[in-house]
């Protein structure tokens, strides 16, 4: 089973809004069987609308499509599939009833505009959109289904999940699809494809592996398509095992966990604490660990110690450390990790000083640079990490190597 994906709306193209709309449908989708082959964004223009439209007919099942139901001139998705399907718009006087409800609920005046959005074309059934103003509407044309939708998000979804899907799954006879996610951290992604070329050689014709990289975190998502459930997850199941045998350095979690929930997990179960000293990351790491449910039971603050005096007066780096080795060193970063725990009391401290950019790099320190320690009542351990010169990645960058970092500190404890 095919599914084709249309978004339209000019803001798309332009980069004012972004399309999480067909990731969103494209997810729920394979979730259903459904093989999407094609993701379109096209503007608020008839003849591009009509293109889409005859690029996927013929060639999918289902051809979902979002946006331009408006009431405002440059919505002209309706017009355009009267044009598409030979029809013309008629009012539905349902929907006006819904939506004459809708306004009224909300204290909002009845205009032209509002009822014309109760203006469907003849041919399509008619979806009524309980969370919006937009019905969205069902055509069939040539073996291929086309539902329009709205692009609010939450309107969308709502005609999705209560009337769309649903009505999928009866009318098509699902093959399976499962979704494996292996999260990894603490290598590249042509190294870890080097690692796993045996192992990715000798998956099942029906089970296929995709690397999906971001910031350092590398997902492994393992995809297996069937006719039977149980069996194909026994299948996804048993590569995971090769895979934890495999790669047992670099896994840090599945499906969608981050490294910050996996570290809140790790610090409950050994019922302990932690403190972050940051510097050239200022307060990301604090963001990212606290973004996490619960996190108030085992974090319990930071310092951002962007200035030397800072890293002085309140974290107890030594003069003499920084004017012999500066502040991005390892000697420096371990005295705030040191500091910061015996400021607040931890059982754990990471500390970040690095430099992140544009500028600031020299020959023997260049932009990117960071060092990281992790303090412990076992010791310090510090290590020394390169990265690019993009300021807001290597922010980001430097974070989620400091929270491996710990992570590892906390396995071994």
């Amino acid at each position: 089973m095919k599914a084709a994906i249309i978004t339209i709306g000019d803001e798309l193209l332009i980069g004012q809004t972004i399309d999480t709309n067909s990731a969103w449908m494209g997810a729920e989708l394979s979730k259903s069987g459904f093989d999407v082959y094609r993701i379109t964004s096209v503007h608020d223009r008839r003849e591009d609308i009509i293109y889409a439209l005859n690029e996927a007919a013929g060639k999918t099942d289902v051809v979902l499509i979002t946006g331009g139901l408006g009431p405002t001139s440059d919505d002209i998705t309706k017009q355009t599939l009267c044009e598409f399907f030979n029809t013309h718009l008629v009012m539905n006087y349902e929907v006006l009833s819904m939506i004459e409800v809708m306004m009224s609920h909300r204290n909002f005046p009845m205009n032209d505009k509002n009822r014309r959005q109760a203006e469907v074309p003849e041919s399509c059934r008619v979806l009524k959109n309980a969370a919006g103003t937009a019905p969205g509407m069902w055509f069939e044309k040539n073996s291929t289904i086309y539902i329009s939708m709205p692009g609010v998000p939450h309107e969308m979804k709502y005609l999705m999940k209560e009337l769309v899907l649903p009505e999928l799954n009866q009318r098509f006879t699902s093959q399976i699809i499962i979704h494996r996610n292996i999260m990894t951290y603490g290598t590249f992604e042509s190294k870890l494809a080097d690692i796993l070329a045996d192992f990715e050689s000798g998956l099942p014709e029906n089970i296929k592996l995709a690397y999906l990289p971001a910031s350092g975190v590398i997902k492994l998502r393992l995809t297996g398509t069937g006719s039977e459930h149980d069996h194909l997850l026994n299948l996804i199941n048993e590569q995971v095992r090769k895979l934890y045998a495999t790669i047992p350095e670099f896994i840090y979690g599945e499906d969608e966990e981050s490294l910050e929930m996996v570290i809140g997990k790790l610090l409950m179960a050994k019922n302990k604490t932690v403190v972050t000293a940051e510097s050239c990351t200022g307060g990301e790491i604090s963001h990212l660990i606290t973004s996490v449910p619960g996190s108030s039971v085992y974090y319990k603050g930071s310092v951002i110690a962007y200035s030397n005096s800072v890293k002085t007066q309140l974290l107890g780096v030594q003069d003499y450390i920084l004017t012999r080795y500066g502040s991005v060193s390892e000697n420096t970063a371990k005295e705030m990790a040191v500091g910061a725990r015996n400021l607040f009391n931890t059982d754990f401290a990471i500390s970040t000083s690095g430099i992140a950019g544009p500028d600031g790099g020299t020959e023997a320190k260049p932009v990117g640079t960071v060092w990281i320690a992790v303090a412990s009542e076992r010791g310090t351990v510090c290590e020394k990490r390169v990265f690019g010169n993009d300021r807001i990645t290597n922010i980001t960058r430097f974070s989620l190597a400091a929270l491996n970092l710990l992570r590892k500190q906390i396995i071994n404890y």
